[in-house]
């Protein structure tokens, strides 16, 4: 039994504090295995087939995303992970292509902000980095996050929005690509004057 128990926290840990049923049985310990130390308070079980050791603090960033693949941190979520907002989220906000049904995962996570947006212009600037606890988790790049903030300029909080705009500017631009996106979305004007005054 505890050497059981080692294996699955071997696991866990191996894999940013969460597990998959599938990967639990390819070690060969069997569901009701698992069970057993799910109603022993041992073991809880996030989403169907997803579970976590209850006095575990498993990587909040991986578990969201691997609860829905297709989640994109974007907005103030990327921009802290990115170091341009010294603000803690409280709120994750993620991109999913519209039609995506993230109700389950809503339901889960009542501090979820969800932007949608057709295919095409949801797949600009998907990169990667590393999560706090340094899990690797999926992002937009920094081009990405301040042609949303433009974009969505009235719906930003200005302190947010004028702190992420200055830092990226401070820091080595990559003002090619910033205006390739801009003109994607429209607004490679607005991209231009900020250009020029910052």
């Amino acid at each position: 039994m505890n050497q059981i128990w080692a294996k699955i926290s071997e696991l866990a840990e191996a894999n940013n504090g969460f597990f998959r049923t599938a990967q639990v049985e390819k070690i060969g310990i069997s569901r009701p295995m698992l069970r057993k130390y799910t109603d022993a308070g041992k073991l809880e079980q996030v989403r169907k087939g997803l579970y976590v050791i209850t006095e575990s603090i498993p990587d909040e960033f991986a578990l969201l995303q691997e609860q829905c693949r297709a989640a994109i941190f974007s907005y103030g979520t990327a921009l802290y992970l990115w170091g341009l907002s010294d603000r803690t989220p409280h709120l994750y906000d993620i991109t999913v292509p519209r039609g995506q049904n993230i109700t389950i995962l809503k339901r889960d996570n009542p501090n979820l902000r969800s932007h949608y947006l057709p295919r095409d212009l949801y797949e600009i600037g998907i990169t990667q980095t590393h999560s706090p606890q340094g899990a690797e988790v999926s992002l937009y790049d920094r081009e990405r996050c301040i042609c949303d903030l433009i974009r969505d300029k009235e719906q930003m909080d200005m302190q947010l929005y004028t702190q992420a705009i200055k830092g990226y500017f401070r820091t080595k631009p990559n003002r090619r690509k910033l205006l390739k996106y801009g003109k994607l979305f429209g607004i490679e004007d607005k991209i231009r004057t900020y250009m020029e005054v910052l």
